[in-house]
């Protein structure tokens, strides 16, 4: 006789995933304040005439790789999970890791349909392949702007990205712990952008008689250093490749070390104004400031900081040591960081580039441009309590339904005329009042609407009045 052992089981197989590292999600709450930071940051950069544009989430390899940089190890390929047969092309598309070379490849694209100077800006999502740790993620937002314009792209422009990006940062609506109010960003963290110029260093590297790429380069990324890393074991690694790749032997390492370290004593200081920062490259022997690149450089750092003026002192400074990485900046360069947490890194940067556009275009279309780390500056906000606090939905209003059928249009006409006003509204659904107003609580939602009386109950005190919906306001 067969043993009945009940019904075979019929529980599926739960899948039960985690996170992808570096691939941040919030819950809604802290959704609705990225969403206002990011409409307030869209507020300013429209306020000085930017218009939006945005491109698509991949770029074809040829595109990213046409200035020539090195981001294999940063970008995502794109391709089809099941390939055809027939199928043995290499991968065309990647992820783009940044806006600005997207931008160049637009503004070549749509060169004859754009008014010059063409001001834009774009909030888009990017992709890096980098280690995921605190500030840094393998998708984040970046908020940039950018002027492009044929042949000549006056200097003014270059001083213009720091004012909007200072307006943007101290005016962030942020929260503070301790008086438990929602503040300005100002009040939180003192900010302080930084800027330099690439023609200075150029120009003294010029001045030692450096022809070697190689070296340049060396030197280029040391400078760039300076605050990320301890100065003895820099120059000795500097002195070190230098004397390695060095080919010509009229050049002396030790004493090309010796004088890389005199500019490396002015550029570690910070210059709240262009007569400062140029007194000290003069009176410093060592330096040749005749150099017609570093002249140049000298003097289009004294005009953005002259232009600058009326901002809070300390706001803006002159930062030898900014430099910037990337190959494609020429002039102008900035970062951005909390001066009391400088380790953090530049939560703001970019720059001038003469003819980033050229790979894509035959027109000289140069340019400038600085970009917000968005994600990058907001997750730092948000792990330390400093969000304004905020709702679980954006409902304003939640109406509980009549308990009698003959009062339902009368709720419709409510709800149509709240929300052609502008106020966000809800329906409650169920039948129990408790456990919609335990709803409204959780979520929450500041108003109860009761259409039967037309009574309005606030959330927070605890008041309940009359109200007509033609002219409550919340």
């Amino acid at each position: 006789m067969a043993v009945y052992k009940g019904p075979m089981s019929d529980k599926k197989k739960i899948y039960k995933p985690s996170p992808v590292s570096g691939f941040p999600e919030w819950l809604p709450e802290v959704r609705i304040v990225e969403q206002q930071w990011l409409d307030h940051i869209r507020k300013v950069f429209e306020s000085y005439g930017f218009c939006s544009i945005e491109t698509p989430a991949v770029e074809e390899l040829n595109v990213i790789g046409a200035k020539g940089e090195d981001v294999d190890k940063e970008i995502y390929v794109i391709e089809r999970l099941h390939k055809d047969e027939n199928d043995t092309k290499e991968a065309r598309l990647a992820l783009h890791f940044d806006q600005t070379v997207p931008f160049a490849r637009y503004a070549a694209q749509h060169f004859n349909d754009l008014v010059f100077p063409f001001k834009r800006y774009q909030m888009q999502k990017v992709w890096r392949g980098e280690r995921p740790q605190a500030g840094r993620m393998r998708e984040f937002y970046q908020c940039d702007i950018d002027v492009i314009n044929p042949d000549n792209l006056p200097i003014a422009f270059d001083a213009e990205m720091p004012a909007i990006i200072w307006e943007v940062l101290s005016s962030l609506p942020c929260y503070n712990p301790e008086t438990k109010k929602n503040v300005p960003l100002k009040e939180l963290e003192n900010i302080q952008i930084r800027v330099s110029n690439r023609k200075i260093l150029t120009g003294y590297i010029e001045t030692l008689g450096i022809q070697s790429e190689e070296m340049k380069a060396i030197i280029f990324r040391t400078i760039d250093k300076l605050t990320k890393e301890h100065l003895s074991p820099l120059i000795v690694g500097m002195h070190e490749a230098l004397k390695e790749c060095n080919e010509d032997p009229s050049i002396d390492t030790e004493q090309l070390t010796d004088s890389i370290m005199e500019f490396i004593k002015i550029a570690k200081n910070k210059f709240t104004n262009a007569d400062e920062f140029e007194d000290a490259l003069k009176f410093n022997s060592e330096i040749n400031t005749s150099n017609e690149t570093l002249q140049k450089g000298i003097e289009e750092l004294s005009a953005v900081l002259d232009n600058l003026s009326h901002l809070p002192e300390g706001a803006v400074v002159a930062d030898l040591s900014i430099v910037r990485g990337l190959d494609y900046y020429t002039g102008t360069v900035y970062e951005t960081v909390f001066t009391e947490d400088p380790t953090y890194g530049s939560i703001c940067s970019g720059g001038r580039y003469d003819d980033l556009a050229g790979s894509y275009i035959n027109k000289h279309l140069p340019g400038v441009g600085i970009s917000i780390g968005f994600s990058r500056l907001f997750d730092r906000l948000r792990t330390q309590g400093k969000l304004p606090v905020s709702r679980k939905c954006p409902t304003d209003v939640l109406i509980i339904p009549p308990r009698d059928e003959a009062d339902l249009p009368k709720m419709k006409d409510i709800e149509t005329t709240l929300r052609g006003r502008g106020i966000n509204v809800e329906i409650a659904h169920g039948k129990k009042m408790n456990k919609q107003m335990a709803y409204a609580e959780k979520k929450g939602i500041p108003y109860v609407w009761f259409p039967e009386d037309d009574q309005v109950k606030d959330m927070r005190t605890g008041e309940q009045s009359p109200a007509d919906p033609h002219s409550w306001n919340k």
